[in-house]
């Protein structure tokens, strides 16, 4: 389909068009649903949950984008990409925005300071593009 945002995003090299096999997607939802679940766990701290949580969502994410035959250079476009990938509703994936934005504050800054609203909306967006991967027919990720 010539007008796919996702080949759109192709033509101007924000994506690339790879298949991937079956293992790679599988691997990849096995470390998203570990992760999720032991984001889940409120024993851990809130810092640990949050990237737990992210790099839950990031496997998910990136699971769904292979499914489709693609791959991104970056979290970002991965993220950004749930609206075509998965038909995630654009508030979700902005949790992942903002995600994104605290976890390099994180990574880059060493400025950790995870509010607790979003550890629990990164959990439950987390949760929700699990439960949307989960659902992929074969045939999605055939690409």
């Amino acid at each position: 389909m010539a007008s796919d945002p996702l080949d759109n995003l192709v033509r101007i090299g924000r994506l690339k068009a790879e298949a991937a096999g079956g293992e790679e997607i599988a691997g990849l939802v096995r470390s998203g649903l570990a992760r999720l679940a032991d984001a889940k766990n409120r024993r851990s701290s809130p810092e640990s949950r949050f990237d737990l949580a992210y790099n839950a969502a990031h496997a998910l994410a990136l699971a769904a984008l292979r499914s489709r035959g693609y791959r991104a250079e970056n979290r970002y476009t991965v993220f950004q990409r749930l609206r075509h990938t998965l038909d995630l509703p654009d508030e979700k994936w902005r949790v992942l925005d903002r995600a994104h934005r605290a976890r390099n504050l994180a990574e880059y800054e060493g400025d950790v300071d995870v509010d607790a609203h979003l550890v629990e909306a990164v959990v439950r967006v987390a949760g929700d593009v699990a439960a949307k991967v989960s659902k992929l027919r074969p045939a999605d990720s055939s690409a």
